[in-house]
C-alpha cells in the first residue's frame, strides 16, 4: 500500500491538537508518569506522589507561606533582571556604535559569561553583606552576559542591505539603533530574553538555598532548603513545583505573547 493511502488513516489516528493543547496533554503524562512511580516506589521520603506534593503545596498556600516566599524571590528577580537588561543594552549599543565598544564587550564576555553566578556569591558577600543586595548582583550577572551576546548577534546579523537604507535616510546614533537594528534583531533579543531569564530564575534559587538573608526573608530557595534539613520532602517538592510552574507561566504569558505579538506579526518567524 502507498504512503499517500496510509497518510490520511495516520492523520485519523492522530488527532490534529493546538500548541496549548498538546503541552497540556504532555504535562497530564508526565504528572500521571509521576505519580505511578511514586506509588511504585512506595517511599515518600525520598519521592512523594503528585498528589502528595500538590496536598502540601496547597497547604503551603493556604497558610501563605509559599506566598510570600514567591513574593520575596521574585521582587529581588525582578530587580536584577531589570537592571541586566539596562547593563546589557548600554554594552550592546557601545558595541554597535564604536569598535573599542565592540572589543570590550567581546572581552567582558569572554572572561565573565564562562563564570558561573553562583561562584561569585562570596564576593558578593564580602561586598554587600547578607541580604537582597548580594542576591541582586549574582542575578544581575547571570543576565546580563547571555542577553548582551545575544543582542549583539541578532544586531551584526541584520542584512548589509538594511543597514544602508537606515542610513541613507539618515538613521545614525541612538535612532540608528532603535528604529532600524533592534526591530531587525528582535528574534535574537527575544532569545536573549529568554535565556536571561531562565538563568537568572535559577541563579536566584541556587543562590537562596546557599543562604536566604533570614528564616524570615528568605525566598523559594531558602524555603526548599528549610523543608530538605527537616525531611518534609512533599515541601521540597512543592517548592520545586512552584519554581516549574513560575516558569511556564512566564514564558506562556510574557514570552510568548511577547513573539505572537512581534516576531509572528511582522513576519520574522516561520
Amino acid at each position: 500500500m502507498s504512503d499517500s493511502a496510509l497518510a490520511p488513516t495516520a492523520r485519523h489516528v492522530l488527532p490534529t491538537l493546538g500548541p496549548g493543547a498538546r503541552r497540556l496533554v504532555l504535562l497530564v503524562a508526565l504528572a500521571l508518569g509521576w505519580e505511578l512511580y511514586a506509588r511504585w516506589l512506595g517511599n515518600s521520603l525520598l519521592l512523594p506522589t503528585f498528589l502528595e506534593t500538590l496536598a502540601a503545596l496547597w497547604e503551603n498556600l493556604r497558610n501563605g507561606e509559599l506566598p510570600e516566599r514567591v513574593r520575596a524571590s521574585l521582587a529581588i528577580l525582578l530587580s536584577g533582571y531589570a537592571i541586566g537588561i539596562v547593563l546589557a543594552a548600554l554594552l550592546t549599543a557601545l558595541a554597535v556604535l564604536n569598535r573599542w565598544g565592540e572589543s570590550l564587550l567581546g572581552l567582558l564576555t569572554a572572561m565573565f559569561n564562562p563564570l558561573p553566578a553562583i561562584a561569585l556569591l562570596p564576593v558578593a558577600l564580602l561586598w554587600f553583606g547578607i541580604g537582597g543586595s548580594s542576591l541582586i548582583f549574582v542575578t544581575v550577572h547571570s543576565v546580563l552576559w547571555p542577553l548582551a551576546l545575544a543582542c549583539h548577534a541578532g544586531f551584526r546579523a541584520v542584512p548589509a542591505t538594511l543597514r544602508m537604507a537606515g542610513r541613507n535616510i539618515g538613521l545614525t546614533g541612538p535612532a540608528y539603533i532603535v528604529h532600524l537594528l533592534i526591530p531587525a534583531a528582535l528574534p535574537s533579543i527575544l532569545s536573549g530574553l529568554r535565556l536571561g531569564w531562565a538563568f537568572a530564575w535559577r541563579t536566584l534559587i541556587a543562590a537562596e538555598m546557599v543562604f536566604g538573608a533570614s528564616a524570615s526573608e528568605g525566598g523559594l530557595g531558602w524555603f526548599i532548603f528549610t523543608n530538605r534539613s527537616q525531611l518534609e520532602t512533599a515541601n521540597v517538592f512543592a517548592g520545586l513545583l512552584t519554581v516549574i510552574l513560575i516558569g511556564l507561566a512566564v514564558e506562556t504569558f510574557v514570552f510568548a505573547t511577547l513573539n505572537r505579538f512581534t516576531v509572528q506579526r511582522w513576519g520574522q518567524e516561520a
